[in-house]
């Protein structure tokens, strides 16, 4: 297991050699929600605590919790290269949202699971 699931929201998983523990933080939001423990299970246990601490500190501020990895993103590409992806759209009569999600489709379909 490369990370950590638990209502939606996914964690990394780190060892610090210098501190002997296993420490990690929730990906795919702004805010910093970290969790540390000292075997796997405890990390694991920590990590829950910490997602169900800021989904209560959010219900009891009034406010929506960050939904990771929402859908949508900004890429930064060379102009040449947004051309090229554009025209190859149209003439597949695709959206260029489209053709890039299903490049990216591609490429991480070819990673293992």
């Amino acid at each position: 297991m490369k990370y950590l699931e638990y209502k939606g929201y996914t964690g990394s998983i780190e060892y610090s050699p210098q501190d002997s523990l296993l420490y990690g933080k929730v990906l795919g939001i702004r805010g910093l929600i970290s969790y540390e423990g000292e075997t796997g299970k405890h990390l694991e246990a920590d990590f829950r605590e910490a997602v169900d601490t800021y989904l209560a500190y959010c219900k009891e501020g009034g406010k929506s919790p960050e939904k990771p990895f929402k859908g949508s993103f900004n890429v930064r590409i060379p102009a040449t290269l947004h051309q090229r992806a554009a025209l190859l759209a149209m003439e597949a009569k695709t959206s260029l949202n489209n053709f890039v999600a299903e490049a990216i489709r591609d490429r991480v379909d070819k990673e293992p699971a």
